[in-house]
């Protein structure tokens, strides 16, 4: 669960970002992006040597947070 939930907020968050960006919100920008560069760091390295089963959770993790992202911003429209 924890490689699901790695690269749901991970790109959760690159969701969140697109947004921010297209609304031009370039302190929220800023935070967003470094959150998900962090987020990067850790996760590169271990899905970079994991499993396919692994790699299929962190993928499907990607997925489900993408439009989880997508669908928070939307409360905040």
């Amino acid at each position: 669960m924890k490689t699901f939930f790695q690269s749901f907020f991970q790109i959760g968050l690159v969701s969140v970002s697109t947004v921010l960006i297209t609304k031009h919100l370039y302190y929220g920008i800023f935070v967003v992006a470094f959150l998900i560069s962090l987020l990067w760091t850790f996760n590169v390295s271990r899905i970079a040597v994991s499993t396919i089963k692994q790699k299929l959770i962190y993928s499907l993790g990607a997925g489900i947070g993408a439009v989880c992202g997508v669908l928070l911003t939307q409360l905040f429209n």
